[in-house]
C-alpha cells in the first residue's frame, strides 16, 4: 500500500478510531493526498529529520462525516488533508518539537494543544508557500469554554 512519506504510512494517515466504530470510509481523494504529501514532505519529514526518532501520527486526514463525527470545526483543515496532529514518543518533547517548527518550518497554522508545560499534542497545517500566515495559537479551556491565545 502506498505510503504517504517515507515515515508517514497510508494507514496512520487516514486510520481513526472513530470512523472505524461507524463505519466511516475515511479515504481521500486525489487532490487530498496530494495536499497530504505537501504537509508531510513540508513539515513532518523535516521535522522528523531533527528529532531523529518517530513522531506519532494523532490525526491527519479526516472526511467530512468523520470530522463531524469528531466534533471537529466545519472548516477544519483536516479535511482537506492540510493538518496533522503529532505526539512525542521521547526522543523530543512536544513542546521542543513546537519550538523547532515555530523557529526553522514553514507552515500555515501551529497549534500548542493544552497543557502547562508541554503540550498534549501538536496542531501544524500547511497550505503552500504563498499562502501560509505562520499563525501561532494555544489551546486552553476556561471551565468549558476553549479558547485560543495568539503566541
Amino acid at each position: 500500500m502506498k505510503k504517504i512519506s517515507e515515515h508517514i504510512s497510508w494507514k496512520e494517515g487516514t486510520f481513526s478510531n472513530t470512523a472505524k466504530r461507524l463505519k466511516i470510509n475515511n479515504k481521500p481523494t486525489k487532490e487530498i493526498i496530494k495536499n497530504m504529501d505537501l504537509v508531510a514532505d513540508k513539515v513532518f519529514e523535516p521535522l522528523r529529520e531533527w528529532v531523529d526518532g518517530a513522531i506519532r501520527v494523532n490525526s491527519f486526514y479526516r472526511c467530512e462525516e468523520l470530522n463531524t463525527a469528531l466534533r471537529g470545526s466545519k472548516n477544519s483543515s483536516h479535511i482537506k488533508g492540510q493538518a496533522i496532529d503529532i505526539d512525542s514518543l521521547g526522543k523530543k518533547t512536544n513542546a521542543e518539537m513546537y519550538e523547532y517548527i515555530k523557529d526553522n518550518l514553514d507552515f500555515d497554522l501551529l497549534i500548542w494543544e493544552f497543557g502547562e508545560v508541554d503540550p498534549k499534542w501538536l496542531h501544524i497545517s500547511y497550505v503552500s508557500k504563498k499562502e501560509n500566515r505562520k499563525e501561532v495559537l494555544k489551546a486552553v479551556y476556561r471551565g468549558s469554554k476553549l479558547t485560543y491565545y495568539k503566541q
